[in-house]
């Protein structure tokens, strides 16, 4: 049989295993892995001493573009996740302006998407107050998922994404479970939060310590409960975005084991960073949830360990430095959110595998098969014939500094600047074509594809193929 290429000398990650083996690619698919390929090959890329991963799928990802593409569009933000080893991203609908919560938005929204990014893409499509009507209507347009906020969210600005009351979000999980796909809920008690916020600035406390106070473990826990309840008595599918403690997890896990289809991810900050690094680094930390004690974080790699956890995500949140700044030093001024999309694999490769945490078939599952299996994106997430040809080439070996030079987001700042990372990317691979490499950076011209959600009961081909 005769290749388009073959990838040879590298430790292939399949999902049973890894092996000393040979991939060869035809028209952007895997079609063979074994031995002795390369002779029969147009073009040979040699993995000399690196692992050959299924490329990323970050399935949590805010892209700013239209409106507030100056925080980051997709050209920039695609870029980023090329150079981290992601090759598909699933793109949260929020944080644009107009937010992607109408089928008309979600469409335009495609169209520049596909114009501009360098990785495959699907799309969320939004829950908030007053769109139920949209719902089965981007569902037709291919949306992956659909997104909701029990925490406070957005501005008065029209057009930004709002979070939904209790009835709001009941309303929308029987309008979501009609069209057989998933809801994603940011899950954190609004009135403790700003309640508590306000109490804390009325009284002058405006410290890191004081934040972190006034969004404790209570407050996500207690959502996802009542969103459990909730979404049983509605018959929707629900996935919890960033965990941060593990007894959110164990909730997630009890509703499973009474049978209740849901999931959970949480992010690599989570699992990386403590109160004390956040108070450490400063506002770039800030996120929400927020940063939590190592106990904490430990009890959460606790149910990453035993298997409770679907997926490892980035939740990249970027914004403008200055949106990190404050005058003041009010960290509630300060914009929440971490940039992180370009260490996803690296970094995560270090805390969890370098440190006998996971095994590299447990760190890979988490980062491509599960995420794509999650948001049914199909031919996705691994290593195996019949696959999309996504690689990432991880060295093992190789420790860098994070510096801002060598990042690719539009506002190239993070909070892991200056922190040492053991392992580096240093070629990723989309549909057999390389896109991403250590020493020539970004390669060819953006070549994003949108992609369906294989679990969608229905799509519009008119619409997506447009």
């Amino acid at each position: 049989m005769k290749y388009d290429t073959v990838i040879r000398n590298g430790r292939v990650v399949t999902p049973m295993e890894i092996i000393e083996s040979e991939v060869g690619i035809s028209e952007g698919k895997i079609v063979a892995i074994g031995s002795n390929l390369a002779a029969s090959a147009d073009s040979v890329i040699d993995a000399h001493g690196q692992l050959v991963l299924p490329g990323m799928v970050d399935a949590h990802v805010h892209i700013n573009e239209p409106g507030r593409s100056g925080w980051e569009d997709y050209n920039t933000g695609s870029k980023a996740l090329a150079a981290g080893g992601t090759t598909s991203m699933v793109v949260m609908p929020l944080n644009a302006l107009p937010a992607r919560t109408t089928q008309k938005d979600f469409e335009a929204q495609r169209q520049i998407a596909a114009s501009k990014s360098y990785i495959d893409f699907a799309l969320y499509g939004g829950l908030v107050p007053g769109n139920l009507s949209e719902i089965e209507k981007m569902a037709d347009s291919g949306a992956a998922g659909f997104k909701a906020f029990m925490a406070t969210t957005g501005t008065d600005i029209p057009g930004d994404f709002k979070n939904v009351d209790d009835y709001e979000l009941f309303r929308g999980m029987q309008a979501i479970a009609k069209t057989g796909l998933r809801l994603s809920l940011h899950a954190e008690n609004a009135v403790l939060t700003d309640r508590l916020a306000e109490e804390f600035e009325s009284e002058g406390k405006t410290s890191i310590q004081d934040y972190v106070d006034s969004r404790p473990p209570m407050v996500e826990v207690e959502a996802v409960r009542r969103a459990l309840y909730l979404a049983r008595q509605a018959g929707c599918k629900l996935h919890f975005v960033h965990l941060s403690t593990g007894e959110a997890v164990r909730e997630v896990v009890k509703a499973r084991n009474e049978g209740q289809d849901v999931t959970c991810e949480t992010c690599v900050h989570y699992l990386t960073l403590t109160v004390d690094d956040f108070k450490k680094i400063g506002p770039e930390a800030k996120c929400s949830p927020a940063l939590r004690t190592k106990d904490v974080l430990d009890d959460l790699w606790k149910m990453v360990e035993s298997g409770a956890v679907s997926a490892v995500t980035s939740d990249h949140s970027p914004a403008p430095l200055s949106m990190k700044q404050d005058p003041d030093n009010n960290i509630f001024n300060i914009w929440g959110g971490i940039t992180g999309a370009q260490n996803n694999v690296d970094l995560f490769y270090d805390v969890a595998v370098k440190s006998g945490r996971l095994s590299i078939l447990e760190f890979t599952k988490l980062i491509a098969q599960g995420p794509a299996e999650l948001f049914g994106l199909k031919n996705k997430g691994q290593i195996s014939i019949g696959y999309d040809a996504d690689f990432t080439f991880l060295d093992p070996d190789q420790s860098y500094i994070e510096k801002p030079e060598d990042l690719y987001y539009k506002n190239p700042h993070s909070a892991y600047i200056g922190r040492k990372i053991n392992a580096r990317v240093t070629q990723t691979i989309l549909r057999g074509k390389t896109i991403y490499t250590i020493k020539g950076g970004i390669v060819g011209q953006s070549k994003g594809m949108f992609l369906l959600n294989s679990k969608n009961r229905k799509v519009n081909a008119n619409a997506v193929n447009a």
